[in-house]
């Protein structure tokens, strides 16, 4: 199945709606301006990232088909 752009901006409209979300169940930290994060700290970051929004997609979706 080929992604269209529409499939493209669906997916980007999803994931910026649940950003909030997705950054608290994430529980990451502000980055100090002085101490900038390494390359491997960023992408243990962007990992975490990666799994809460699973998670926050997830619990929308169980929130929707069971309630709260």
């Amino acid at each position: 199945m080929e992604v269209t752009p529409e499939i493209k901006q669906n997916r980007q409209t999803e994931f910026m709606k649940l950003l909030p979300l997705t950054l608290q169940l994430a529980g990451l930290s502000i980055a100090d301006p002085a101490r900038p994060f390494t390359p491997d700290q960023i992408e243990g970051r962007a990992m975490s990232i990666r799994m809460a929004y699973k998670a926050a997609r997830a619990l929308v979706k169980d929130i929707g088909e069971n309630g709260v």
